[in-house]
């Protein structure tokens, strides 16, 4: 049987419906696109590339100047052997032999500067020694 008259079944207040737009992010809290996730890691992998050449480049210049660097020393070596030998007049007996050809002028105008800095070295050991 139908229920009584007692039930009110009047009309029921409908809540209000919710919008789309409330739900909707705000721009600064939506996730990134697929599409900005592939630029950001293609730039990231082409930074990656950049710093990897560079890196390879400045190692290259610092193993060359390191080559030189002990070529230079050699050469500073045998000029201050042979700077020595000059000057204790015994150049003949030397066990180190230059092999400075007329035509190498980069080799003589080295020794030449190397003689004048030991020149100046030993002037300055007979200087007085400045007290403190």
């Amino acid at each position: 049987m139908p229920p009584g008259t007692a039930l009110h079944s009047g009309l029921m207040e409908a809540p209000e419906r919710d919008e789309t737009k409330d739900w909707l992010l705000p721009d600064v809290a939506l996730p990134p696109t697929i599409g900005e996730l592939e630029r950001r890691i293609e730039e990231a992998v082409s930074t990656a590339h950049a710093s990897e050449a560079a890196v390879m480049t400045v190692g290259a210049a610092a193993l060359e100047a390191a080559s030189q660097a002990h070529r230079a020393a050699d050469i500073a070596e045998r000029a201050s052997i042979v700077a020595l030998d000059v000057q204790k007049g015994a150049r003949e007996a030397s066990p180190v032999e230059v092999n400075a050809r007329p035509e190498d002028k980069r080799l003589r105008s080295f020794t030449e500067r190397a003689d004048r800095v030991v020149a100046r070295l030993r002037a300055l050991e007979r200087l007085p020694a400045r007290s403190r």
